[in-house]
């Protein structure tokens, strides 16, 4: 494949979309109509679209919320995956090795995470904007409510 973009340079690139491509092959084989077809041909899509696109962001924070979409995509795939074998769709056999390939993009997309997410390494949302309830303490004050009356 000749390289037009710097997307392309990326192995977590090139391996999503050789994974992108013998899912198209494998769902043409498969002549059932499931959901999981279509959830997997979705989720395979997504993965390159959302490397590419997070690659060419600028700010860090862009950059990371894409490749953890695309994280989540690939995923989804293993998950696709093990819901066609254990509905009879494929054979377990016959996915391992793009099950091993799912783990690599996962574990490129984690460096490169940890590269442009927040200083932990990892995304996360503002403990701030939720209230903590200490339910523990809540039950006993209702229990002892209850044993006064």
């Amino acid at each position: 494949m000749k390289i037009y973009f710097d997307h392309e340079k990326l192995d977590v690139y090139r391996e999503a979309i050789a994974f992108c491509g013998w899912t198209g092959e494998l769902l043409a084989t498969i002549a059932v109509r499931a959901a999981v077809k279509d959830q997997l041909d979705r989720a395979s899509t997504s993965t390159p679209l959302n490397i590419a696109e997070g690659n060419g962001k600028f700010s860090p924070r862009d950059r990371a919320r894409f490749f953890e979409i695309a994280r989540g995509s690939a995923l989804e795939c293993a998950a696709c995956l093990d819901v066609m074998v254990v509905r009879g769709l494929v054979a377990e056999g016959d996915i391992a090795i793009r099950k091993e390939q799912l783990s690599r993009i996962v574990q490129m997309l984690m460096g490169m995470l940890r590269k442009f997410s927040e200083p932990a390494g990892f995304l996360h949302e503002d403990e701030g904007a939720y209230a903590v309830v200490d339910h523990e303490h809540e039950h006993e004050h209702d229990y002892e409510e209850e044993t006064q009356k």
